[in-house]
């Protein structure tokens, strides 16, 4: 069982535990979907999963909710990184753009999230999902509520 409190550690320490440590033991979306987060920095994020056939739509495609999953994960992530310790945050707005399809079949998807505003009481980012060949799958933007 993890024994960390995350609400001792600053909101970059705690994304570069997850990403060093990848606990296993707390539920999370990250777990469910197979998230691995690939980079971690001040005001950014980046997070890659693999694709596959329980992520299909009816028309045998990733279904939208996987990339928006992956916008809003980077996206409130990359928040998180710019935020004292002991301080949360939570989704105001998001607004996703759907390039194309993305296969089930195992492709990866590489999401980066980036802060373009951190304030006291709103921050908003910047985000996109690329495919294995660098083609813009989604792109979005979020407003989020520091708590």
């Amino acid at each position: 069982m993890t024994t960390v409190d995350p609400t001792t550690m600053t909101g970059l320490e705690l994304m570069r535990w997850v990403q060093t440590e990848l606990p296993t033991d707390i539920p999370s979306i990250g777990r469910l979907l197979g998230m691995r987060f690939d980079e971690v920095d001040h005001g950014r994020i980046i997070i890659s999963l693999d694709t596959r056939p329980d992520f299909a739509n009816p028309l045998g495609t990733v279904h939208g909710g996987i990339a928006a999953t992956l916008l809003d994960s980077v996206m409130g992530c990359a928040v998180h990184t710019t935020l004292p310790a002991g301080a949360g945050y939570t989704t105001l707005e998001l607004k996703v753009n759907y390039i194309r399809t993305a296969r089930t079949d195992g492709q990866k998807l590489t999401a980066e999230g980036t802060v373009i505003h951190a304030g006291r009481r709103v921050a908003t980012a910047e985000g996109k999902v690329l495919d294995e060949q660098g083609k813009l799958i989604a792109h979005a933007t979020t407003t989020c509520m520091i708590l």
